[in-house]
């Protein structure tokens, strides 16, 4: 699955760059923040591969890529793409969670948690929540629906966005043409997060279900009738 999506976006990703350049790292980097499974680890290293050759020219500005340019519109489209994916989440998520929730095992209650949650961890959550694959791409989402203060969503987002914009452009710049070896390299990290929520989401059911097979093995046998 992620080799296919690489087949569409790596050619998505060179003609976007070659017609508007940094333009193309803004709007790719809010297509990747909006939930939407456009990988950054392709979107950044790639522009830093054209930072690396200094005859690639950038069509808006008719230079060379410029290293701290492709890191300031991409942690600007980052930004933009979170305030999409957090929006959807208030304004959209929110009322279908308190309204339907219920069916998806999500009741009221629990979702006044996510609120008091992202209260008081919700700078450092956003921030780190950054700084990991799959889980970067969402994690505006849940900070909507718990309507965590707008203000400190941004700063948080963009201070996680900053260094991981870095250092994958910087990656690229490094590998050259080799840059799609980031993508590989940081799959079985994917993978390995993507089983972590699923399990969450799982053992979340089970436990919301009641935890059946657990209380049935662990309830002690009936005692016989007296007499």
């Amino acid at each position: 699955m992620l080799a296919f999506i690489d087949q569409i976006v790596i050619p998505f990703l060179s003609g976007l760059y070659g017609a508007v350049g940094y333009l193309g790292v803004i709007v790719a980097m809010t297509i990747e923040s909006a939930m939407i499974p456009l990988p950054s680890e392709l979107i950044l290293p790639f522009a830093g591969f054209l930072v690396s050759d200094p005859t690639t020219l950038e069509p808006l500005t008719g230079g060379p890529w410029n290293y701290w340019i492709v890191v300031v519109v991409a942690t600007l489209g980052n930004t933009l793409g979170s305030l999409i994916a957090y929006g959807i989440g208030a304004w959209g998520g929110r009322p279908f969670l308190e309204r339907y929730g219920r069916y998806l095992l999500i009741r009221q209650h629990e979702i006044e948690l996510a609120d008091r949650f992202f209260e008081r961890w919700g700078g450092p959550t956003v921030f780190f929540g950054r700084l990991l694959p799959i889980v970067r791409t969402f994690i505006s989402f849940p900070a909507g629906v718990a309507r965590m203060p707008l203000r400190p969503f941004i700063v948080y987002s963009t201070a996680g966005a900053l260094p991981w914009s870095m250092l994958l452009v910087y990656a690229g710049t490094v590998l050259g043409d080799n840059w799609v070896a980031i993508r590989h390299a940081l799959q079985p990290f994917d993978l390995l997060i993507a089983a972590g929520l699923l399990a969450g989401v799982v053992a979340f059911a089970w436990w919301r279900l009641g935890m059946p097979g657990w209380r049935r093995a662990t309830m002690p046998p009936e005692l016989p009738p007296e007499g």
